[in-house]
């Protein structure tokens, strides 16, 4: 047997003691089933706490008296009674000084309390019906926020049990309560003939202690490590607007760009979830991505959205979401889909259709309003042609080394952005560290232009050959001739460790969101005012002939960057609100400088691929 020793604590000897059980063919039962009692973690884990309570309590300091401000006054009223040395004097400075009586004030009411704290005595009693089970008795402190855990009712025993312990919740961080635990009592209540949303009424009002009694399951969920998988979410999602979600007061509300830690997928149809940097220490409830494909493919089938006219999603309809929304995604409608509708939109999980339009090749060759009859169009479509769910993508904090090439930045503008002026002043400003890439074209080059400075010049025919070889991430006609983007142009400025920056059509993305290039998407749109009466300033970026915006002009801004960010937003990175130039491109360089010294959230398979 294991020698006791006031040195070693209570679970080391426990564990000593547990190390010397060997089960005999005598007393075989007895000494597995002691074995079993002393390796439990919990019984160690109390062991813990109880040496660490009397340690604290043979330990922790004591207040000499109790009144350390009366005796202060006494000092100092003695001390004015008589003539006063120079030590005298400093002392009775610093006595009658307020901070230091504030001090000893505090000091007195803290050492006349007792912080011990103060638990109801434990039930004396258990029913009859329950002595032959084996029987827990809970106790649960809770402030105001949830216990952490879902209930649920058997359907064979008709039991109330334990359904889903949250990840940081109270619960779960007592670790006394377990999946498939059946509750009895709570607070000394019956609650085996309640239904489960007044038991979940009861619990969500309980405030300070909680005693509940629990036949623990059979075999208790193993609690393990917190998983590493993040996500970015892209779409919004809100548990009280869905009415599949097992418990609304569970769900974790997110919007599209979130980064959300999954700590749980144990359930296959609801993940636990944190949202990264929220101070919640409690995980909550998101729809898996099966589970969302699932009903959003019942969706399309069901007939539930109608094709939109225009390029522009119809409103989501969030009634409707909660309607056709349960554990198995039922629902009916009576509407048929369109062929077009290829696609569903982040924002809400709607189908439908990208419908191509015309807007310039570059930010750089794009025209005025009232040039834009000659404007060039794009040779290549933009419509999907098969089904695309965005839902959630898979995500790893990545931080740049030295010996990296930088990331690709790139901007995306809505109308009136001006964002090719915004990247040449910021381009000019520090020349060694932003370039751009240098087009190619098919116009004859001018007396004053440079091989690979302005432009790369090159004939027709080779021109063609390049976008057979799809070597473009854009290109298109004016005047006759050709102009176009290539790969190359992107991956010369890299390989002089150069930041490049590009300001494409957003429709380029799909090509450029590589491992290759880790682009840096840049979504600048204008500020766009209010008011239909505007003065004619210098920074206004859109003006109708007579200097001042038109409400056509204001329209149109404001159709463009509801338009792009609806079919681009879960693409971007940071969104650069442009109030003038000035103010832009100060953003915009410190955009940039953050991104080369702080790690950014990228896709997993750009930096595992």
């Amino acid at each position: 047997m294991p020698v006791l020793s006031p040195t070693k604590g209570l679970h080391e000897m426990l564990a000593l003691l547990t190390s010397q059980l060997h089960p005999e063919a005598n007393h075989k039962e007895d000494l597995v089933f002691l074995r079993e009692v002393f390796s439990e973690r919990g019984l160690s884990n109390l062991m813990k706490i109880h040496e660490r309570l009397r340690q604290f309590q043979l330990q922790s300091p004591t207040p000499v008296l109790h009144s350390a401000s009366c005796l202060v006054e006494d000092v100092a009223e003695e001390l004015q009674n008589g003539p006063l040395e120079e030590d005298e004097r400093e002392l009775l400075m610093l006595l009658t000084a307020p901070h230091v009586k504030a001090v000893l004030t505090v000091h007195d009411t803290v050492a006349q309390k007792n912080f011990d704290p103060m638990l109801p005595p434990l039930p004396d009693d258990l029913d009859d019906e329950l002595e032959e089970e084996s029987v827990k008795i809970v106790r649960l402190v809770k402030n105001k926020e949830p216990l952490g855990a879902t209930i649920r009712r058997d359907e064979v025993t008709g039991a109330v049990v334990v359904a889903r312990i949250m990840r940081g919740g109270a619960a779960d961080r007592s670790g006394l309560v377990h999946v498939g635990d059946e509750l009895r009592e709570v607070n000394g209540n019956l609650i085996i003939h309640k239904r489960p949303e007044e038991i979940s009424q009861i619990l969500s009002q309980s405030q300070g202690s909680i005693t509940l009694k629990i036949i623990p399951a059979i075999k208790e969920e193993d609690r393990f490590k917190e998983s590493k998988v993040y996500l970015r979410a892209l779409f919004d999602y809100t548990p009280f607007e869905d009415k599949a979600t097992p418990c609304q007061e569970a769900g974790l509300p997110f919007t599209r760009g979130d980064i959300l830690q999954v700590v749980s997928k144990d359930d296959p149809t609801w993940w636990q979830a944190k949202r990264v940097g929220d101070s919640n220490l409690r995980a909550g409830l998101i729809p898996s991505r099966q589970f969302q494909e699932r009903r959003l493919m019942y969706r399309i089938k069901m007939g539930t959205y109608q094709s939109p006219k225009s390029p522009r999603a119809a409103p989501c309809d969030q009634n409707s979401e909660k309607e056709d929304c349960d554990s198995e995604g039922s629902g009916s409608g009576q509407h048929i889909v369109s062929p077009k509708c290829k696609v569903v939109a982040p924002s809400c999980g709607q189908a439908f259709f990208w419908e191509f339009y015309s807007a310039g090749l570059r930010r750089s060759f794009r025209l005025s309003r009232k040039d834009r009859q000659g404007s060039p169009t794009e040779s290549r479509p933009a419509e999907s042609t098969e089904i695309e769910f965005l839902i959630y993508e898979e995500v790893i904090l990545h931080q740049m080394r030295p010996q990296d090439k930088p990331r690709l930045v790139v901007l995306i503008g809505s109308l009136g952005a001006r964002i090719n002026e915004l990247k040449q002043k910021v381009i000019a400003e520090n020349p060694h560290r932003y370039c751009v890439a240098v087009p190619h074209t098919t116009r004859p080059k001018k007396s004053h232009e440079k091989e690979g400075v302005e432009y790369h010049f090159i004939s027709k025919q080779a021109f063609e050959t390049d976008i057979q070889s799809n070597k473009f991430i854009e290109y298109g006609e004016y005047k006759s001739n050709q102009y176009g983007t290539s790969l190359e142009s992107i991956r010369s400025v890299l390989e002089r460790n150069k930041v490049c920056l590009v300001d494409v059509q957003p429709e380029a993305l799909k090509i450029l969101r590589t491992a290759e290039f880790k682009p840096y998407v840049i979504f600048v749109k204008p500020r766009i005012p209010e008011s239909r009466r505007l003065r004619s300033t210098s920074t206004s970026p859109v003006r109708g002939d007579n200097g001042h915006m038109t409400d056509e002009d204001l329209q149109d801004m404001r159709q463009s960057a509801e338009q792009m960010d609806q079919q681009y937003g879960h693409q971007v990175d940071r969104v650069l609100i442009k109030e003038d130039s000035a103010s832009a491109c100060a953003e915009l360089r410190n955009i940039l400088e953050r991104l080369e010294r702080e790690p950014q959230w990228v896709p997993v398979s750009w930096v595992r691929s």
